[in-house]
């Protein structure tokens, strides 16, 4: 695994070290070992699929608030989806900033989000799944979120939602959130 840290402070775009032959190729998803030499501390202790049906369906902005927030490992196994982290860690010297990543089955990238950071993505694709292992468990009632247009981020998204959830289109602006 190829580990490039990005603007956000403990955030990883991940890129895969692939063995191919006519077979096809392999490639390691995760190891605990070599995101521990990366300086990565991450034990995962669920696994979530999230499938879309539709391109450029919406899911975001979300994080879970102390003291359960998420650490995620995302990676796109089906279609292609733009990936977004968003720091809104007090105190974080990249707070505010946001990332954003082009993951599909076929680049096998992965992002690493940081506990404290914010997640969403736009899927770019038709029938695009997204896998990601994540840390603590899910705690119902942590649940927050903020709106994927917030002028004050101002995230990039390489298209407008077509599909997004009621409880996402009417989330506050980030300023309006108690993280």
């Amino acid at each position: 695994m190829i580990f490039i840290e990005t603007k956000i402070t403990g955030a990883y775009l991940i890129e895969p070290e692939r063995l191919e032959d006519n077979r096809g190729h392999f490639t390691r998803s995760f190891c605990s070992r070599e995101f521990a030499a990366a300086g990565i501390s991450f034990l995962p202790v669920q696994s979530n699929l999230s499938h879309n049906k539709a391109a450029y369906t919406l899911r975001g902005m979300h994080f879970h608030a102390a003291p359960y927030a998420e650490t995620k490992l995302v990676r796109c196994t089906a279609g292609r989806l733009f990936d977004v982290i968003v720091d809104i860690r007090d105190g974080s010297p990249s707070y505010g900033r946001w990332v954003g990543a082009e993951l599909s089955r076929d680049n096998g990238s992965a992002l690493f989000i940081p506990a404290g950071c914010a997640h969403g993505f736009l899927t770019l694709e038709p029938d695009t799944d997204v896998f990601y292992q994540m840390s603590p468990h899910f705690t119902p009632g942590y649940e927050r979120g903020f709106r994927w247009d917030d002028p004050d981020i101002g995230i990039d998204w390489p298209g407008t939602p077509a599909v997004i959830s009621d409880r996402d289109a009417a989330l506050p602006l980030l300023r309006e959130v108690s993280p």
